[in-house]
């Protein structure tokens, strides 16, 4: 919820902030005009949640960085590119990370949440008050005997009956209710100047023609959605300003001489005021803040009092819809990626409700991430579901929900349930980009069945259906190149899979890891360890960049100084992904871990990486290895240990 509400604030000013430029650029326009598009930004805030709610969300989401860290044990993981993919499969649930640690301090977005809950309530709260005061004010009254109502509604065209009522002396006049609209004259209007009157008339009759009533209670329950947001309070002013002038102008049209009416409403400013619920319900003649730029305006001879053309008007209500449907199907669009739920069934239930999978799916990756592949499955599942109700089984986007099962499938080591997935959603893709990891997969799974026709067919096809996966197909057909021994053709797709990538990317590290090893076989010795040298220095790169491992705590030491190392008790031999068994890559992973007092290390981290979800695999089994912990003085501690894993065939 808390996110839900900070995507609105966002898109809420990015909303406000059209409408400024809007105004801004039609300053030489009519009063009316500019109203109109205060009246659309409103409209499409208060349409805004219903739309994100109601919507398909367009989402995407950016991955964490690999974490880096220290220094200690070394282990070999030698593995035979002949393993069958079912040996592959075993062991394949993956021991999660140690705990997650409560959060400390405050939970500020329930702060904040419940902040701005508060804050809601209490202007709806005087919102609600303020209508029951004027209401009251408006049972009490009597009827208005003037003359002039006739005259005043036929020079606006007002074809409906409109009451206006007496209430009690002094009181400004105001224009009230939403489906019977009426003007509240003060006692002793009767005593008045017939100009006067008429102009008075006029002015709340022109807000009664335009619908004011109901466009200020729009906007003022905007207002109070969004109490927080200064550039909303300015909207709001701005909104009222325009409202006025544009009654103003009506006036001015309709024969009212510039200077008398001026007067008028300038009497009329000082001598009456509104009670303070009138703001929040009617429409009050005259506001003091507001006067001196309306009796500038109304004394501006060059001043443009032409009210907007319905066509004007479609226009902009047309442009305040393209801009603010599109805004609120991005309501899942995110920087960062989501955290794995505490309450899976609820975030599933409210995903359900809102007809929203990308809630699901951004969730399930970060379980997918943390390894919690049952828990991802799940949430994966439940986004078919929804996708299925929204597009049918049939759909396009109901394949995109099936490759991203295929896509956790194989993160989790599954090969065979991920190429399952795959050959599901490839019929419904049907050559659309979100087609190219499935074909990509699928590619490779045939090119572990040594049917490299087919390899090269998928990977030909996951190049043309995607750019942004060009480089790995590119990279997969180089090496199906190199076993059809086709050296010349691969060597050029290599080179073209570089091109392809970023050049400090972990794709390119990839390919340029497998270019050297195919140099080296070519007896390009030279050329290889170039490349070779090329990949390190991208892996140092982001080793640099990764974001920081925390600093071992007080109780956390090093080897040195009277402690001795962890010794290794038991371990789990890490596997090979299938990827990296078919592409028969090798590299070496280093790991930080903290080794505790029960021997089980802790707060496993990447230090420097390797590709081909080689690193997962050596994070899945570490975190299952035992050690006889650490001394110091004779007493067994926390220490803080590098574990470098080499990934070797045989």
């Amino acid at each position: 919820m808390a996110g839900f509400l900070v995507e609105l604030a966002i898109k809420s000013t990015l909303v406000l902030a059209a409408a400024w430029l809007a105004a801004a650029m039609l300053r030489r326009q009519s009063a009316a005009v500019r109203h109109l598009v205060w009246t659309a930004a409103f409209a499409a805030l208060l349409a805004m949640p219903f739309l994100s709610a109601s919507l398909p969300a367009l989402r995407f989401t950016v991955s964490e960085s690999l974490l880096p860290a220290d220094r200690l044990v070394v282990t070999n993981a030698p593995t035979s590119p002949d393993i069958p993919a079912a040996a592959a499969a075993r062991s394949q649930t993956g021991a999660p990370l140690p705990g997650r640690r409560a959060p400390r301090g405050p939970d500020w977005p329930l702060i904040l949440m419940l902040g701005w809950a508060a804050g809601t309530a209490a202007g709806l709260a005087r919102m609600a008050l303020a209508w029951l005061a004027v209401r009251r004010i408006r049972r009490s009254a009597r009827a208005f005997p003037s003359g002039d109502l006739p005259y005043c509604a036929r020079i606006l065209e007002i074809g409906h009956g409109v009451e206006v009522l007496e209430t009690r002396d002094g009181l400004m006049p105001m224009t009230f209710g939403l489906f019977r609209p009426a003007v509240l004259m003060p006692a002793g209007a009767n005593e008045w100047s017939g100009e006067r009157r008429r102009y008075v008339l006029l002015h709340e009759l022109a807000h009664v023609r335009r619908g004011d009533a109901a466009t200020h209670l729009m906007a003022r329950l905007v207002l109070c959605l969004h109490w927080w947001n200064p550039l909303a309070w300015k909207a709001w002013g701005e909104f009222l300003k325009e409202r006025e002038r544009s009654a103003d102008d009506l006036v001015l049209s309709a024969g009212a001489p510039a200077p008398e009416y001026a007067g008028q409403l300038l009497e009329i400013a000082r001598s009456m005021q509104a009670p303070l619920a009138a703001g929040w319900a009617a429409l009050a003649m005259a506001r003091p803040s507001q006067l001196e730029g309306r009796l500038l305006a109304i004394l501006d001879r060059k001043c443009n009092r032409k009210p907007p053309r319905r066509r004007f008007a479609a226009a902009v209500l047309l442009l305040a819809a393209g801009i603010a449907v599109p805004l609120a199907a991005l309501q899942a669009q995110r920087g960062t990626l989501a955290e794995v739920p505490a309450d899976a069934d609820a975030l599933i239930r409210a995903a359900g409700a809102q007809r929203n999978p990308a809630m699901l799916e951004a969730a399930a990756e970060a379980a997918t991430a943390s390894r919690e592949y049952d828990l991802a499955r799940k949430l994966l599942e439940s986004a078919l579901s929804i996708r299925a109700g929204i597009y049918g089984r049939q759909s396009p986007e109901y394949g995109v929900g099936l490759s991203k099962l295929g896509e956790m499938e194989r993160n989790r080591g599954r090969f065979q349930e991920a190429q399952a997935r795959y050959v599901e959603a490839l019929p419904l893709l049907s050559g659309r980009p979100e087609s190219a990891p499935a074909l990509i997969y699928m590619g490779i799974a045939a090119l572990g069945k040594k049917d490299t026709d087919q390899a090269v067919d998928y990977f030909q096809r996951a190049q043309a259906a995607d750019a942004a996966h060009a480089g790995p197909a590119l990279m997969w057909l180089a090496v199906a190149r190199e076993r059809q021994q086709l050296a010349q053709e691969a060597d050029f797709l290599y080179q073209q899979a570089l091109s392809a990538q970023d050049a400090g990317s972990e794709g390119a590290a990839v390919t340029l890891e497998l270019y050297s090893r195919f140099l080296r076989a070519q007896g390009r010795e030279e050329e290889a360890n170039d490349t070779r040298y090329r990949a390190a220095a991208i892996r140092g790169h982001h080793s640099r960049q990764a974001q920081p491992a925390p600093k071992p705590a007080a109780s956390v030491h090093r080897v040195g100084g009277g402690v001795t190392a962890p010794v290794l008790v038991s371990k789990l031999e890490p596997e090979y992904t299938e990827e990296a068994r078919i592409a028969r890559y090798e590299g070496t992973a280093v790991l930080y871990a903290e080794i505790g007092l029960d021997g089980a290390p802790r707060n496993l981290r990447i230090m420097r990486g390797v590709g081909l979800g080689l690193n997962g695999k050596a994070i899945e089994a570490v975190s299952q290895w035992r050690f006889k912990p650490g001394m110091k003085d004779g007493n067994p501690v926390v220490v803080a240990a590098t574990i470098e894993i080499n990934w070797r065939l045989l």
